[in-house]
């Protein structure tokens, strides 16, 4: 099945835009799932959105409520949340720039494969994916999709570029309460030696063919041999009605030459305005 894209927009590099997609980077697909089952009459189990003493509600009569101290809602419609407007919702703007190894894996979220729309983009993506494995840089910009706007590294992948989606700082939970606890002691050197040759014996490079969910194999296996068994009970699926181009790019090298005259050295990310 053919990757759809997730997002559409530009990424730009001071006066640079270049028009691009992002792509989720999981396989969703891999993964077992399920539909749950009402088990005397074999039917799938559909969910209602329903009021206390209403019952069933209509799509149409929910708004949206932000609960306050008070214990009251505030109530918004969809539309007026979908009216924020933001430059991120279509402008991922890398505004500064990091070590690759300087962002400790706590901070990862989510990886994206960004690619450009069109052949006209390629040149102005290479620059910038080649301009970053150099530099052995990422860059960090914000960028709103499906409605929330994520802190984002950039940086090279292969041919291409990953975009990761970062926590923000509040989204991460303090570890010293849970670390405190332990025991400053330094380490029992016998114990410490071993441990390390160890490691040093086990240490191989980074192969993720290697290793394999045993856990979705069994699973997988469990559900060939249910549909080979004549007594593994059956209930019939239903039918799925059941179920519920960019812009052009700026000459580069001038734009290129033109940010960094008005950069003038900055080395501040810079926070961005949410327009108006």
């Amino acid at each position: 099945m053919a990757s759809r894209a997730i997002w559409k927009g530009q990424l730009r590099l001071s006066l640079v835009s270049i028009p691009v997609e992002i792509h989720s980077a999981r396989n969703s697909g891999s993964r077992v799932s399920f539909r749950q089952i009402h088990k005397p009459t074999g039917k799938p189990v559909r969910y209602q959105k329903t009021v206390q003493g209403v019952g069933p509600v209509d799509s149409d009569d929910i708004m949206k409520g932000y609960e306050t101290e008070d214990g009251e809602y505030i109530l918004m419609e969809p539309d007026e949340i979908d009216a924020i407007k933001l430059e991120t919702k279509r402008t991922l703007e890398l505004v500064q720039f990091v070590e690759t190894t300087e962002i400790a894996p706590i901070w990862f979220d989510r990886p994206y494969y960004v690619v450009p729309s069109d052949e006209l983009a390629e040149d102005a993506y290479r620059v910038v994916r080649d301009a970053l494995r150099q530099t052995k840089k990422a860059g960090l910009g914000q960028l709103t999709m499906r409605g929330k706007e994520y802190l984002c590294a950039v940086r090279p992948c292969g041919d291409g570029l990953l975009m990761e989606t970062l926590h923000y700082e509040k989204e991460i939970r303090d570890a010293d309460p849970l670390f405190s606890g332990i025991a400053d002691d330094a380490a029992d050197e016998e114990l410490l030696e071993v441990a390390t040759q160890l490691i040093d014996r086990k240490t191989a490079p980074f192969d993720p063919s290697a290793f394999e969910d045993h856990y979705a194999a069994a699973l997988k296996d469990l559900i060939d041999r249910k549909m080979r068994s004549k007594k593994t009970p059956r209930a019939k699926a239903e039918g799925d009605d059941d179920r519920p181009e960019g812009e052009n790019v700026v000459d580069l090298m001038d734009a290129l030459k033109k940010s960094l005259k008005e950069s003038k050295g900055g080395k501040s990310g810079g926070r961005r305005k949410k327009a108006s």
